[in-house]
C-alpha cells in the first residue's frame, strides 16, 4: 500500500474514534426514580451476599438498579452530598447510600432509626455496599 491510502485509514479510524468517545461522553444520565429497578432487596441480603461471595455478587449486582430496604443508622453530608447509611446483621459491614443532588435536599427529613426504601446504581463492594445517585423512594415514620 502506497502512504496515501495508509495516512486515510489512520484518519478514518481516528474521526470515528472520536466520535464514539463524544457520543460516550454525552451519553445522558440514568435517572434512578424513572428506571424500573434490576433487584429489590434488603440492606442485610446484599451485605450477607458480598461477604459470602464477593465475586458472584459482582455479578448479579454491579452496575444494577438496586431498591434496597433497610433501618437508617447513619446520616451524614460530605461535600454537600447526603449519605444515608443502613444498618445490616453485620458488625464491619452495612450499605452507603450516595445521595442524588434532589435526595440531598430531603436529608433533613430523615432520622436515624427509620425504615426507609432507597434505589440506587450499585458500584461495588469495599467492607461496605456502595449504591450512587440514590433516591428515596419510600420514608415511614416520616411527618411531612
Amino acid at each position: 500500500m502506497n502512504k496515501k491510502k495508509i495516512i486515510t485509514i489512520i484518519l478514518g479510524i481516528g474521526i470515528i474514534s472520536l466520535f464514539i468517545a463524544y457520543q460516550i461522553y454525552n451519553k445522558p444520565h440514568v435517572n434512578v426514580l424513572d428506571v424500573k429497578s434490576d433487584i429489590i432487596i434488603t440492606a442485610d441480603k446484599i451485605i450477607d451476599d458480598f461477604s459470602s461471595d464477593e465475586t458472584k455478587a459482582n455479578r448479579s449486582y454491579l452496575d444494577k438498579i438496586i431498591k434496597v430496604s433497610g433501618t437508617i443508622s447513619e446520616l451524614k453530608l460530605e461535600k454537600q452530598k447526603g449519605i444515608i447509611t443502613l444498618k445490616t446483621n453485620h458488625d464491619f459491614g452495612s450499605v452507603l447510600c450516595h445521595l442524588s443532588d434532589q435526595a440531598t435536599q430531603k436529608i433533613n427529613l430523615l432520622k436515624v432509626g427509620q425504615t426507609i426504601i432507597l434505589k440506587g446504581i450499585c458500584t461495588g463492594f469495599l467492607m461496605d455496599v456502595i449504591l450512587i445517585k440514590s433516591e428515596i423512594v419510600n420514608k415511614k415514620n416520616l411527618n411531612t
